[in-house]
């Protein structure tokens, strides 16, 4: 019991030592996978107004699936990651009437933002590749 108690002690120096330290540094290496960067570049990209959806066209997307071929490529997100570095490549499906030059601008704006400010990665290029256009659906009680 005794025992137990200095252990305690022990701790709670140790823990009040830490809590009066600004830094805390400790060496390792931190390594973030490409699938990881790929969707945080995608749920970036899908944040801009105007990007529908990422990926191929449905015909391309159907194929994809029947050669089996599907599960990176349908996402529309594909990076080559580095240490500092990172290049990314997207497929859009942008809403019609929308801008086009303005979404692809504002697609490379907020990935590269995100991927510096969530893995601290700069965007050495972000490749936008706008592979489809989406009719929003009619509203009700509109005239045709």
């Amino acid at each position: 019991m005794a025992e137990e108690r200095i252990r305690e002690e022990e701790m709670a120096e140790k823990l009040e030592e830490l809590e009066r330290v600004e830094e805390f540094v400790v060496a390792g290496e931190t390594s973030i996978d490409d699938e990881v960067i790929a969707s945080v570049a995608g749920v970036a990209a899908q944040e801009v107004e105007g990007v529908a959806s990422l990926g191929r066209t449905s015909v391309r997307r159907s194929v994809a699936e029947a050669l089996g071929t599907a599960e990176r490529r349908a996402r529309g997100v594909e990076v080559e990651v580095g240490k500092k570095e990172a290049i990314v490549d997207l497929a859009l499906n942008v809403i019609y009437g929308f801008s086009i030059p303005k979404i692809v601008i504002e697609v490379r704006k907020k990935v590269a933002t995100r991927l510096l400010e969530v893995a601290g990665l700069v965007a050495k290029e972000i490749n936008v590749q706008v592979v489809g256009i989406e009719f929003p659906e009619r509203a009700p009680g509109k005239l045709e």
